[in-house]
């Protein structure tokens, strides 16, 4: 009984642990929502908590106000759909060769990818590669140099490894050559760890924006962060050319990165419950047939 009693207090305190780190990433998201629909008044007079004070959405009409504004949500989401695939295109290529014993020179292969996950060559030499490719202003300069992350390869290496090889020789048996096998058995059952280096690299992608700031120059090629960094840039701007009589007609700049960050995270968390459904179907796929 005693024992019990520990066992249902150390529940608690995971319980009330988990809620208080939970709080801890709700609480800012809440205040960000009630900046971005609370009025300039408000935020000024410091009124605004964890909800939004007189109502407004003017914030999020400056947003969409620029033209440009939905051509770059849609060129966004084009690159990081892109960006995912081919990211996860050459992780599969190089995690399931790994896991082959057969494989010569794996060993090197494996320490030569780890290798660069500590030692790099750094941003100017970066920037110089990316230039004399000739891929500045051009859509793969945001793909290609970050095309694969050798930690995700590994931890994907390590779930192929973690499948039973009886599986590739069955299907071995059954005529399926190496491609088969990896499309045919080793995918499907992979697929809770697929969809979720997936949204690591979508995430990735899509709240990136140091590579663009340095690679590209071209407006129209500009993704989602970069426009909104112009935007808020040019508010602050704005605002600081504006005496303080005339400040209440100008959205100031805390509503306005607010609604920012609303408007470019929105999207990327509406694709978590879409995926869900594949974390699902892949562990009910691996436990049937495993």
């Amino acid at each position: 009984m005693l024992s019990r009693s520990k066992t249902n207090l150390v529940d608690m305190l995971i319980v009330l642990f988990i809620t208080v780190v939970s709080l801890t990433c709700l609480v800012p998201f809440l205040y960000m929502i009630a900046l971005s629909f609370s009025s300039n008044n408000a935020i000024i007079s410091q009124k605004v908590s964890l909800w939004p004070v007189e109502f407004t959405l003017e914030t999020y009409k400056t947003i969409l106000s620029d033209n440009d504004m939905i051509y770059t949500l849609g060129y966004t989401i084009v690159l990081t759909i892109l960006f995912t695939a081919c990211c996860m295109f050459l992780t599969i290529c190089a995690a399931y060769p790994l896991t082959k014993k057969r494989l010569m020179g794996r060993n090197f292969m494996l320490t030569a990818m780890v290798f660069t996950m500590y030692f790099s060559g750094g941003l100017i030499p970066s920037y110089i590669l990316v230039k004399n490719l000739d891929m500045m202003n051009t859509m793969s300069s945001l793909i290609l140099p970050g095309a694969l992350s050798v930690f995700n390869m590994i931890i994907l290496k390590t779930f192929f490894s973690s499948l039973p090889e009886s599986l590739e020789e069955a299907a071995a048996i059954d005529g399926c050559n190496e491609w088969g096998i990896l499309v045919k058995v080793v995918l499907p059952l992979s697929m809770p760890s697929i969809a979720t280096l997936s949204l690591f690299y979508a995430v990735d992608r899509w709240n990136g924006f140091q590579d663009a700031l340095f690679y590209i120059t071209d407006k129209n090629l500009y993704p989602m962060q970069l426009k909104l960094y112009q935007i808020i840039t040019a508010n602050q701007q704005l605002d600081s050319q504006q005496g303080e009589g005339s400040m209440g007609a100008f959205i100031v700049p805390e509503s306005l990165k607010a609604a920012s960050v609303m408007f470019a995270t929105v999207p990327i968390l509406l694709v978590y419950p879409k995926l869900q459904k594949y974390f699902v179907d892949g562990v009910m796929t691996g436990a049937i047939k495993g």
